[in-house]
């Protein structure tokens, strides 16, 4: 059962990505300043997943179980905003309205969650 909402409300992610894509333009200058050209979606898709398994690591290290050098919850902090960072680039370089996709996915985990609760219920 999915649910699809007709009226997708305002998710208050335009001005994160907003500010995402200010950023990243900023990273354009020097890439195409240093490597002559800017980095391609393949290249970003690998920045991003290397973001994430850290993050893994970061969790480790957070309950003890990896060290590390530094403040885990710091990094992970910085880890964790920089992967929003790196989804708001990549939905916008694939054309992808992620204020829009957000909200649409959570209305449809939530209505599939609610059924399942609902009947499944003791």
């Amino acid at each position: 059962m999915t649910h699809t909402p007709t009226n997708t409300p305002d998710t208050g992610l335009t001005a994160a990505s907003t500010e995402a894509l200010s950023v990243r333009a900023l990273y354009e200058i020097l890439e195409q300043r240093f490597n002559g050209k800017t980095w391609s979606l393949n290249e970003m898709a690998i920045g991003y997943t290397n973001d994430v398994g850290y993050i893994g690591r970061l969790l480790l290290a957070h309950d003890g179980t990896w060290p590390i050098d530094g403040d885990a919850t710091a990094e992970l902090k910085h880890k964790l905003a920089e992967s929003l960072w790196w989804t708001f680039v990549l939905a916008s370089k694939l054309d992808i309205d992620i204020d829009q996709a957000f909200s649409e996915t959570m209305s449809t985990i939530r209505t599939n969650l609610e059924a399942t609760i609902e009947r499944t219920a003791l």
